[in-house]
């Protein structure tokens, strides 16, 4: 039982902090599709929902720290996040994380760029949805390479 307990924890705090994690250790702990979609689904939606109640704090934080250290407001990456995010809104940020950004760093963005609360979990829950479909069915359809195998 326990074991079992240790791959599914597994599974879900990797998928809190970096989403792709979740999948390829799913697959590696030879877990279902259902069963390790579920996981870093949930992983990736705790992290949402932690910090899309902390993340106007950590974004003042941020901004404080950024401030002392005399560093520019808008640097290239900044640049490129509001133009996706003025061209696509939400939507654009929340397809975003799982591949580009982490859970928690796509959801402060989006605190940070001032968007509800209730818009961050819808987008995000669908945007988990599809990478973790994706992400899963390819873990365990190459899970016979080498690099999952040690």
């Amino acid at each position: 039982m326990l074991p079992h307990l240790l791959k599914y924890a597994s599974v879900f705090l990797l998928s809190m902090v970096k989403f792709i994690g979740g999948p390829v250790t799913g697959a590696a702990a030879g877990l279902s599709f259902a069963q390790t979609l579920a996981l870093t689904v949930a992983g990736m939606m705790t992290s949402v929902a932690v910090f899309s109640g902390v993340g106007r704090a950590w974004a003042a934080h941020l901004q404080r720290r950024r401030r002392l250290r005399h560093q520019p407001v808008f640097t290239r990456r900044t640049r490129t996040i509001v133009r996706v995010f003025q061209r696509f809104g939400i939507s654009g940020i929340a397809f975003l994380t799982p591949i580009l950004f982490t859970p928690i760093g796509g959801t402060v963005l989006a605190t940070m760029l001032g968007v509800r609360r209730q818009q961050i979990l819808l987008h995000m829950f669908w945007s988990a949805l599809l990478w973790g479909a994706a992400f899963t069915f390819l873990s365990i359809k190459f899970s016979h390479l080498p690099i999952f195998h040690r």
